[in-house]
């Protein structure tokens, strides 16, 4: 049994990158953390509403993977960069040292969203070996909608180098993902099921699998 980190800016980052890799843990038997780094507030200009329909689905969501536990900062969203990073990292840090996990999956620092780059960060930050000695392995995960739009003149674009079979977890996938209806569309909108099954069937071309999903290995300690 190993322990998992899942660090997610938004909720929907950790099913859109890794939801068949977090079922296959699951399977194995690992223990699967989530850390959810952002969450709505009326101070962040959302309503009552949107705040509890988000709570309703986190909830679902967290059910339906049976998440070991989960980790809700309520940091506000689109503005981590203008939070000090130091408090973002002494925040994700907790965190760490409280699960204590083996594997740590989190964003491409390159992706869209500006608080992709701010969580990536904190992140390698939250992860360095001689502080935190019981991460083995750190990877990122692409994320359709940010990590296909991004247009940094400096990033070189995300180069998967690990695949993970998800053939027998892509239904359950989007299944969860249907549980975020005001982030998922209609084709051609990126978070539609459309889109999410072909970009599973072109990682599974490229490992030679039906489904898959991609990371880029950033650590590995054996």
């Amino acid at each position: 049994m190993k322990k998992i980190l899942v660090v997610a800016p938004h909720a929907d980052d950790e099913s859109l990158g890794c939801g068949g890799t977090i079922l296959k843990h699951i399977a194995n038997g690992d223990e699967v953390y989530w850390l959810l780094v952002t969450g709505m507030s009326i101070e962040t200009g959302f309503t009552e509403l949107q705040i509890e329909t988000r709570r309703v689905e986190i909830s679902k969501v967290i059910e339906s993977y049976e998440i070991t536990e989960t980790f809700q900062l309520r940091l506000p969203p689109a503005k981590l960069d203008s939070l000090a990073l130091g408090d973002v990292i002494g925040a994700i840090s907790d965190v760490v040292n409280q699960v204590r996990p083996e594997v740590v999956y989190t964003v491409y620092r390159n992706d869209a969203h500006s608080d992709h780059e701010v969580v990536f960060d904190a992140v390698m930050s939250a992860t360095k070996s001689f502080r935190y000695p019981f991460v083995k392995r750190v990877l990122a995960y692409e994320t359709i909608s940010e990590t296909d739009f991004s247009m940094k003149p400096e990033d070189p674009g995300f180069k998967p180098n690990v695949f993970v079979n998800i053939e027998k977890h892509l239904e359950q996938k989007l299944n969860i993902l249907n549980i975020f209806e005001s982030e998922m569309g209609v084709f051609p909108f990126p978070r539609s099921p459309k889109a999410i099954r072909s970009l599973a069937y072109l990682r599974g071309v490229q490992s030679n699998c039906e489904a898959a999903e991609s990371f880029m290995l950033l650590k590995e300690i054996s």
